[in-house]
């Protein structure tokens, strides 16, 4: 891994010096998201490896280029794990590849997202420096906001080489129940449930079925099931389920002809949108939405109106933005940080950084 490292923080450098434009990847599985790429290739895949494990401590350290499905195989043999559930795209998903993107899976409501568990990292930036932020305690503080910084950046900011996350133990028991109801009633009850002391875990409503997932201590769990009924669907069945939400194989992904598949981000309590084909997530706080790439302006409005932002998540269209534009003072601040992790301007060329 150390020549590997030297290697690229050489090509970097060189670069820098040439201001050539430089693409980070790792497993490629999440090449769709994000502006059209550019650059020369900066394959992260030799930076690969679990270089601090301690299952006492429920911290790991990785290298970017390690396979998630390997780092997610570690932590399983020692019954812990990556409780936000990052979507994988694909078998060549890589931890980078986790960080830059920023995404969380179908318990980020109630755990948090990525950003909540990274510690701290090790990263190149523009300038060639390899340089340390965080740690490896969950009590450490310095670097703290430069290390969550990174998550979600698309690699705009430098070459992340290695994260520090915290892990959490596989919780001990589970339960996933199904009710019939439409989208407002839906929203309606798990926002009073919410505010329950019930162990859920992730939601999702779609085509009339609001499917809810418990997860926590057992005694809590059976009591949850026995108060909010339903129909408990099968172990095997809730697991198919929840993984196809994750990697977005569930049928409702697919898209057809010009169709975009559009991510709002919007408060759980609006009321539902009326925009088009919808997948509700995360109580109502992430709605995924189909609609055509002249609807772009319309679902922007519906979203910023409803106290929201949207993204084009995926779709056919290059040339449409992917992302609501920033407010004047984050602009600002976007390009400050920029400024300073990349002055001139070779990573992430044609994408936009939003690491927040």
């Amino acid at each position: 891994m150390e020549t590997a490292l030297q290697t690229l923080i050489e090509r970097i450098r060189a670069a820098a010096e040439a201001a050539t434009p430089l693409r980070i990847r790792g497993g490629g599985t999440k090449d769709f998201y994000g502006q059209t790429l550019h650059g020369q290739v900066l394959d992260t895949r030799g930076l690969n490896g679990i270089s601090a494990y301690e299952p006492s401590e429920l911290v790991v350290t990785v290298g970017a280029g390690t396979p998630l499905l390997e780092l997610e195989a570690a932590l399983a043999a020692q019954g812990q794990c990556l409780p936000f559930e990052p979507p994988h795209f694909g078998p060549g998903a890589t931890v980078g590849g986790m960080l830059g993107a920023g995404l969380s899976g179908p318990a980020r409501a109630s755990v948090g997202s990525v950003r909540d568990y990274v510690l701290g990292l090790e990263m190149v930036n523009g300038r060639g420096e390899h340089l340390t932020f965080g740690g490896q305690v969950m009590k450490n503080v310095a670097g703290y906001d430069v290390s969550r910084l990174l998550a979600g950046a698309l690699g705009t900011l430098g070459l992340v080489t290695s994260v520090s996350l915290k892990v959490l133990p596989v919780p001990v028991a589970e339960a996933t129940l199904r009710f019939a109801m439409d989208e407002a009633t839906a929203l309606k009850k798990h926002n009073e449930w919410a505010g329950q002391p019930l162990p859920l875990n992730a939601s999702c409503w779609f085509e009339g079925q609001l499917t809810l997932r418990l997860r926590g201590a057992l005694a809590a769990v059976q009591s949850a099931c026995q108060r909010l009924g339903g129909e408990r669907l099968a172990e095997a069945e809730a697991a198919a389920f929840w993984l196809a939400l994750r990697e977005q194989t569930h049928p409702f992904f697919a898209l057809q002809g010009d169709e975009s598949l559009w991510r709002l981000s919007v408060p759980d309590t609006a009321v539902p949108l009326q925009l088009g084909p919808v997948l509700t997530e995360w109580g109502g706080a992430q709605r995924w939405i189909k609609a055509p790439s002249d609807q772009a302006k319309r679902l922007r409005h519906h979203a910023v109106t409803a106290g929201g932002h949207a993204t084009r998540f995926r779709g056919p269209d290059p040339a449409l933005e992917v992302f609501t534009p920033l407010s004047p003072p984050l602009e600002r601040i976007q390009r400050g940080l920029k400024q300073q992790f990349d002055p001139v301007g070779i990573f992430g060329h044609g994408r936009l950084y939003r690491g927040w």
